[in-house]
């Protein structure tokens, strides 16, 4: 009989952490949910950061607060989202640099495909070709030919060792079969009057930033690193109508740590794709060069994956380093 009442008052127990569980879940978030960014304030991604976080903080009826935690190429912004307690509260908003050059590159304190819960792919922000006006080249097609005239005598100019810029470009060579030298910079902005002044022959530029030139007519651009043409700039056509299936994309991806519960995932994954499907948040990531996506968890995992691979043997292929 004791026993009997000892199962009735531990199943009654149970059954009330149960509930207890399933009304936090169903109050997530009942706080401020800290948003890593783990790069520089004023850049691409932490601009990205806070405009898409005001909108999915109103689908979440809470504030995602953006908190920069910039330092070794994302590292350290990365490291910290890994290691924090996987209860919602903290996310990161991943980049190309740190889920699938950097770790490849360099030596990271986590591993991307272990260490992080992938929640949703949220946007792309192509490069475009640049060339000074002097080129003799007006298409993608008469670039390669040119260079291939000229084996040796051209170069590019990048960010630096081991930047999206320069892999973007040692993947053109690769594709199209050019020898081209390297230049690297301390940023593109130091290469641009290099550039147009003729003593680099071309650049592979985000588009927000390369655009301003082209627009001002201080360069010439021949097309667009997306697969197909972006609606970002339609009239350029993509590198890939010339080299078919040549891809080279600074994706943006939201992640939370290991273990983040399944319903936690979804809660943030459905405010997320409601908040990119905004007509407002769509044209204003579209002014700062970016590309809303929607997706699914498991569509960020293959994507990572897939550019992981892609850049990897890039990397390993071409020597590259970011020394």
């Amino acid at each position: 009989m004791q026993r009997h009442q000892f199962l009735k008052a531990l199943a009654a127990a149970a059954m009330c952490l149960c509930a207890s569980g399933a009304a936090l879940a169903q109050v997530y978030p009942a706080k401020p949910i800290r948003l890593i960014v783990p790069f520089p304030a004023g850049g691409a991604t932490d601009l990205f950061a806070r405009t898409l976080s005001q909108k999915m903080g109103e689908r979440l009826g809470t504030t995602l607060v953006v908190d920069n935690k910039p330092g070794a190429g994302g590292a350290i912004g990365s490291d910290l989202a890994a290691k924090a307690v996987p209860d919602g509260y903290t996310l990161l908003l991943g980049t190309t640099s740190t889920h699938a050059i950097g770790p490849v590159i360099s030596k990271v304190p986590y591993d991307t495909a272990r260490d992080f819960t992938p929640i949703a792919h949220v946007g792309d922000a192509p490069s475009i070709m640049l060339v000074p006006n002097s080129s003799p080249a007006k298409t993608v097609r008469e670039w390669v030919d040119y260079a291939k005239k000229n084996p040796g005598k051209l170069n590019y100019a990048s960010s630096g060792n081991g930047t999206i810029v320069q892999l973007t470009a040692e993947l053109f060579k690769a594709q199209a079969g050019l020898f081209v030298t390297h230049i690297p910079y301390k940023g593109t902005a130091l290469a641009m009057p290099d550039l147009m002044s003729g003593k680099v022959d071309v650049l592979f530029d985000s588009l927000p930033t390369g655009m301003p030139f082209v627009r001002d007519g201080r360069l010439r651009a021949l097309g667009v690193t997306s697969l197909k043409r972006s609606p970002l700039a339609p009239d350029l056509p993509a590198v890939a109508e010339t080299l078919p299936g040549f891809e080279s994309n600074t994706w943006f991806g939201l992640y939370g740590p290991k273990g983040l519960p399944a319903d936690m995932v979804a809660r943030v994954n459905k405010a997320a794709n409601e908040a990119l499907a905004d007509p407002q948040l769509r044209e204003k990531l579209s002014s700062l060069g970016i590309e809303p996506t929607q997706s699914a968890p498991e569509q960020l995992a293959k994507l990572a994956a897939a550019d992981t691979a892609k850049w990897k043997q890039i990397i390993i292929e071409r020597k590259i380093t970011n020394e």
